[in-house]
């Protein structure tokens, strides 16, 4: 052999045995080892579990959701049942089905490379997008089986013909929930990443997995409180909500926050910002590149921010109309004494939105001007098009639910996060659930998901309140709606209106936004921004991410409709805004020093209500 050759051949093999000594092997003891800490730790969470029953902390009870799921089924069952025929199709479709399945199977497993599967997962789910769901005929069976199978509980209530669409909306949303639970790729055993995983690490995944779960399960008092980001080097007030400011005034129901000006003029007409209660305020002031907050200051805009308390039952009997007083007029009057300015710039996100438009057809009814403008972001004010979040609103889930809330006074914030959750649970909670509890990965640290698992009670006279009002009986559009003995009207409101929507949005759907448009008496500016509820607010436009819609036509139209007229415009809305805003009030004036006019300076921004954890 030449010792060119040699040197051909020496690298070859000493790829072989670096690559040989990379490889994981399967240790047997370490893997049974590994099994035993695993199952060590699921006692430990079943302590977690357990521990909270037996002090009498936490009271077990059927929930009430699974009344609904069982009388809701009845009525699918009850009408397939009704008819032999019906039911006998329904059995040999699905009979069908999996013949073909079989038959796809057979034929792949006799060589046939280019057998056609009975069914493929959609292209964008993410759950199957490991190769080995297409290579490895088990997992490609059992992906097949599930989605057919999941396929036939989708049918088997899309038609049922004469079911009342409510309960058909209802069924739907509950089995898509039985659905995405059941998929193979929630379980060990039949998912090829997690399998691949176990074997690659002898069951360390699994140790470190069942460790996360029983602390979730204990820092949720008993209740599983899935992480969704990794809150070690996150904290409010250090590297989130930082945005200089004090707290100038406080009531049991509110901070309010002035945050301190960064331009030598500043816009003469105050900004007023009413967030939801549901959540935190500091979503328009994560970190300093993505607060909206910082933005508009460095804009020019005096901002003043509501800072909502996380109530305990002491304050269960505060009512919207207390929200209402105490929350924006109240701050209103506090601005006025701050600033010299009787009217405001408002803005209110999502419920807060909702207060905020009841708030303004008080003030109209009331005849008086406190308000030059107001901004809506992701905010309903008419519930015909709620969406998803419609399956939990009818006379006897409420009941239930007040029930509830009048023993503790308080609806938990955990559990309208998980309702919301459940909105997009493949993404919000089964993701997590495999990937924290099964491949033991801890998540990444992303001040989004922190702030979304940082939840808030709400008091139950406001929240069953807004239930009925909204939800049920929708009266802040109809012009029913009663607060302080004072009918509200929206067509009175005639302030200018920035109503911003989000395309995705699936808790106020972009239907329901533009629906909701028209029933103001005044100019109203719909735009359409790109992605959902958080991101299509929260987009910041150094990011250049996403776009928005314009399109001046508002009145009796579809979504479909007012897109196929509208404008594109790449990147944020927030520029878009900032000139609409300055259209309506362009006159400036020095900037404002924090707490001036002798107001007392209580704490630093963020305040000490947002620090209250559920």
């Amino acid at each position: 052999m030449t010792p060119s050759k040699r040197r051909d051949i020496v690298p070859q093999m000493s790829n072989v045995s670096t690559d040989t000594q990379a490889a994981p092997k399967f240790n047997a003891e370490a893997f049974a080892m590994n099994i035993a800490r695993a199952m060590e730790s699921s006692g430990q969470a079943l302590a977690a579990y357990l521990k909270p029953r037996q002090t009498g902390e936490v009271r077990d009870k059927p929930p009430n959701e699974l009344g609904e799921v069982i009388k809701t089924f009845s009525v699918i069952a009850e009408y397939w049942l009704a008819d032999k025929e019906r039911a006998s199709s329904l059995q040999m479709q699905l009979g069908k089905d999996y013949l073909d399945l079989w038959g796809s199977a057979v034929r792949r497993m006799a060589g046939e490379a280019d057998a056609k599967p009975a069914i493929a997962p959609a292209p964008r789910d993410k759950r199957f997008q490991d190769p080995e769901w297409k290579s490895n005929q088990f997992f490609d069976f059992i992906l097949q089986l599930y989605l057919l199978t999941a396929k036939w509980a989708q049918q088997l209530v899309h038609d049922a013909d004469g079911i009342d669409p409510h309960t058909r909306k209802k069924a739907e949303f509950y089995v898509q929930q039985i659905t995405n639970a059941l998929a193979p790729s929630n379980f060990v055993l039949t998912n090829p990443e997690v399998l691949r995983a176990t074997v690659e690490t002898n069951g360390d995944n699994l140790v470190r997995g069942m460790k996360m779960l029983a602390e979730d399960i204990e820092a949720g008092r008993g209740t599983l409180r899935i992480r969704q980001s990794d809150s070690s080097n996150l904290e409010v007030g250090v590297n989130m909500a930082t945005t200089p400011g004090k707290v100038i005034y406080q009531n049991e129901l509110m901070q309010l926050i002035q945050y301190s000006p960064s331009t030598e003029n500043v816009l003469r007409t105050p900004l007023l910002i009413v967030p939801p209660w549901i959540n935190k305020f500091y979503i328009l002031d994560l970190k300093p590149e993505k607060s909206y907050i910082k933005w508009c200051v460095d804009q020019g805009i005096t901002v003043f921010v509501i800072s909502w308390v996380n109530p305990d039952k002491r304050l269960g009997n505060k009512s919207w109309e207390d929200y209402m007083k105490e929350g924006p007029l109240t701050a209103m009057d506090v601005i006025e004494k701050v600033t010299g300015e009787m009217k405001v710039h408002t803005a209110g996100y999502c419920v807060g939105g909702t207060l905020l438009a009841s708030t303004l057809a008080y003030l109209a009814e009331k005849r008086r001007q406190r308000v030059t403008s107001a901004t809506f972001f992701a905010a309903q004010v008419d519930f015909t098009h709620a969406g998803d979040l419609l399956v939990f609103v009818d006379e006897d889930q409420i009941t239930a639910l007040e029930r509830d809330m009048q023993e503790s006074g308080v609806l938990e914030g955990s559990k309208m996060a998980m309702a919301f959750n459940m909105l997009r649970s493949n993404d919000l909670i089964w993701s997590y659930v495999v990937n924290n509890y099964l491949k033991g990965q801890t998540p990444s640290s992303f001040d989004l998901l922190h702030w979304n698992s940082d939840a808030t009670r709400m008091p139950s006279s406001n929240h069953s309140y807004y239930l009925r009002n909204c939800y049920l009986e929708n009266r802040l559009s109809t012009g029913t709606m009663v607060l302080d003995n004072t009918l509200l009207d929206l067509s009175k409101v005639k302030v200018p209106v920035y109503n911003l929507a989000a395309r995705e949005d699936h808790i106020a759907p972009a239907e329901s936004v533009l629906y909701g448009s028209q029933f103001f008496g005044g100019p109203v500016r719909y735009v359409l921004s790109g992605s959902g509820h958080i991101a299509g607010v929260v987009n910041p436009p150094a990011s250049k991410k996403y776009q928005y819609w314009t399109n001046d036509n508002i009145k009796d139209i579809k979504l479909a409709d007012w897109l196929k007229g509208a404008e594109e415009h790449k990147g944020s809305w927030w520029p878009d805004w900032r000139a609409w805003l300055e259209s309506h009030d362009p006159e400036t004036v020095p900037a404002r020093m924090v707490g001036s006019n002798g107001t007392q300076v209580l704490e630093d921004a963020p305040g000490s209500y947002v620090r209250v954890r559920a």
